[in-house]
């Protein structure tokens, strides 16, 4: 996005072969904060660009996938776009890939082709080119993803059409408390339970780690801060390589007993030290905060 056309609405049309990668596309750019339509009729494209203009700022960048899943509906789609292109900054994408990648998919999902009918996968790849051939040529953007796989794709997606301060992953720290059970969705876990427990301390039992206190207390144990700093540099190298495998999401887990006083005072600290990734953006959650 350029800063002549920041606030404006964005629209994008993502269409193509099938098999060329769509799906890989929409989810890339839902991971990037597009709203994304999937299989949309062409002549529901106007209707939903008039929505999201009436939405303003919370819809600033829109993407439908229309493709010719649409049947009938399809052969209306360069008129369509002529008409858009009028009153709105739209792009159109188009997903191409060669004859033998794309029998290759196809044979891998055991699926036929949406044009393939009672002929051959060659067949309906051949009648999908033929009707592609004027929405192709009047394209902004081609992208042939015959030798990409989809994390090389995504990523491709990823640096045409993220926002300026998009960040290259979304780390959320969280504490919890394994007598409550670990978190399902971590990416990556740790136990503070060789610290020790706040609990036993009458003045700090009733606080939580959010309290000046028990955060002192938790951080200035023995091994407390080694283990936060060395922690924090182990996680350094994942979370680079996450971006590179455009990885948009992650959660740190950190555990004690309970999920009150330890837990919560280590992820803080750990959650200052992450931050200072390059391109990474931290939220602290306390899972279980409060259940006690």
């Amino acid at each position: 996005m350029t800063p002549e056309t920041a606030g404006q609405q964005e629209v994008l049309i993502v269409t193509g072969m099938s098999g060329a990668g769509r799906s890989t596309v929409a989810n890339a750019l839902e991971d990037l904060g597009w709203y994304v339509v999937d299989n949309l009729p062409p002549q529901m494209l106007r209707p939903l660009v008039d929505l999201a203009e009436h939405a303003g700022s919370t819809l600033p960048r829109l993407a439908a996938v229309v493709d010719v899943r649409g049947r009938d509906f399809f052969a209306d789609l360069q008129e369509i776009i002529q008409a858009l292109r009028s009153g709105i900054q739209l792009r159109v994408v188009f997903l191409e890939a060669t004859d033998s990648a794309l029998v290759r998919r196809f044979e891998q999902v055991r699926r036929p082709h949406p044009l393939q009918g009672d002929g051959t996968l060659l067949d309906g790849i051949g009648a999908e080119r033929a009707r592609m051939t004027a929405i192709r040529e009047s394209s902004d953007i081609i992208i042939d993803t015959s030798d990409l796989n989809i994390h090389q794709l995504a990523n491709a997606v990823q640096e045409r059409f993220s926002a300026v301060d998009t960040a290259g992953v979304q780390v959320t720290i969280m504490s919890f408390g394994f007598k409550y059970g670990a978190p399902a969705d971590a990416d990556a876990m740790a136990d503070c339970r060789f610290i020790p427990n706040p609990f036993w301390i009458p003045e700090l039992k009733d606080k939580t780690g959010l309290d000046a206190e028990v955060s002192e207390y938790v951080l200035g144990q023995q091994g407390a801060e080694d283990f936060i700093e060395n922690y924090a540099k182990a996680l350094a190298p994942v979370l680079a390589g996450y971006q590179r495998e455009n990885k948009r999401h992650a959660t740190i887990a950190i555990g004690c007993t309970g999920g009150k006083h330890r837990s919560v005072a280590v992820a803080r600290r750990l959650a200052d030290l992450v931050s200072t990734n390059p391109g990474v953006v931290v939220s602290v959650k306390h899972r279980d905060l409060g259940r006690e």
